[in-house]
């Protein structure tokens, strides 16, 4: 595996806000911070947007917005896991708020992402999601309460670190991201203080004055805890 995740990391996800020249020049400034810090920086995109970003960006570990559990053969519109390897991704995105999938779609997706040594980040609305999905092993677990997606509101911490706890408890391997309404760099701080192995973020970022100034003071923010670790 060429960038195996490891905590604490920063999730970029522009989701559909940006795309083209305005998308891959935000991921060469990720890439390069991923160098320069040394961390595990996951950029996600639509399939249509990450070979582009997989041949521009090697520091950064390139995720697909989603992936089905189709096979190859008689599928049509299916984002495969086979295509997604073969230009290189490293991780998908399951089950976000955005594209749902039932519990089967999410064993079924996991299990395909494994066989070609995709990574998995799967989204969980709620603390009964988040221990069942941590059942099907997983390498992340976004836990992200749906109504505070595009908010200025972090979860709050008793949220956090029950989520955190009540997945660990299944499976201590599995990493733990928080999610939703993070804004600057002392949101970041505060949930990677509660322990969650890495954040992610939206709004906060592309809809900033300064999307690249606002990444970099969170990669910053990552950094910084980083080195109180050792």
């Amino acid at each position: 595996m060429k960038n195996k995740i490891t905590s604490p990391f920063f999730v970029i996800n522009p989701k559909s806000f940006l795309y083209g020249k305005s998308l891959l020049n935000l991921a060469k400034h990720a890439n390069q911070l991923a160098e320069n810090h040394k961390l595990s920086i996951l950029f996600t995109a639509p399939p249509t947007e990450l070979s582009n970003i997989v041949n521009e960006c090697p520091n950064l570990i390139v995720t697909s917005q989603h992936m089905d559990d189709a096979q190859p053969g008689d599928a049509m519109g299916k984002v495969l896991s086979e295509s997604l390897e073969y230009i290189g991704v490293q991780a998908v995105v399951l089950n976000h708020a955005d594209n749902p999938l039932s519990i089967s779609q999410i064993e079924n997706s996991i299990y395909r992402a494994e066989q070609l040594k995709l990574q998995t980040i799967v989204c969980a609305n709620s603390i009964k999601e988040a221990q069942a999905i941590a059942l099907f092993e997983p390498d992340v677990i976004l836990a992200e309460p749906t109504e505070l997606i595009g908010k200025s509101e972090i979860s709050n911490d008793e949220y956090v670190t029950t989520t955190i706890d009540s997945i660990k408890k299944i499976n201590s391997d599995i990493l733990v991201e928080q999610g939703a309404g993070i804004r600057t760099p002392k949101d970041v701080e505060e949930l990677l203080s509660l322990g969650a192995d890495g954040v992610g973020v939206t709004s906060g970022i592309v809809k900033d004055e300064n999307p690249i100034e606002s990444m970099k003071e969170m990669i910053e923010a990552v950094a910084s805890f980083k080195e109180t670790m050792k």
